[in-house]
């Protein structure tokens, strides 16, 4: 009777400690999956801010307009842009009670 006891309780302890370890093995695959998923969106969001700050500052801008559309870009009043909307009515961009 005591072999048959110790048995079982050996077969059980090996049982117990192999779904112990599947369920670790499984967590530790997602805990590495979701960092790695971070690290590459950490990676993604360094570049669109590096471009974001890069791309649009105001010398940057500047330089590319002179660079590229020096004979294409022209000055333009604000008060002569007008803006279309939904139903084709042409109305003034900036109305007059707000530049005023």
């Amino acid at each position: 009777m005591k072999k048959i006891i110790l048995v079982f309780s050996v077969m059980f302890l090996i049982v117990i400690t192999t779904i112990t370890k599947n369920s670790t093995k499984k967590l530790e695959n997602q805990i590495f999956t979701t960092k790695e998923n971070i690290s590459v969106l950490k990676d993604q969001y360094e570049m669109v801010l590096l471009d974001y700050n890069f791309l649009s500052s105001p010398k940057k801008l500047m330089e590319y307009q002179s660079k590229y559309y020096e004979a294409d870009l022209i000055p333009l009043d604000i008060n002569k842009v007008k803006k279309i909307n939904e139903k084709l009515n042409i109305t003034n961009f900036i109305k007059k009670e707000e530049h005023e």
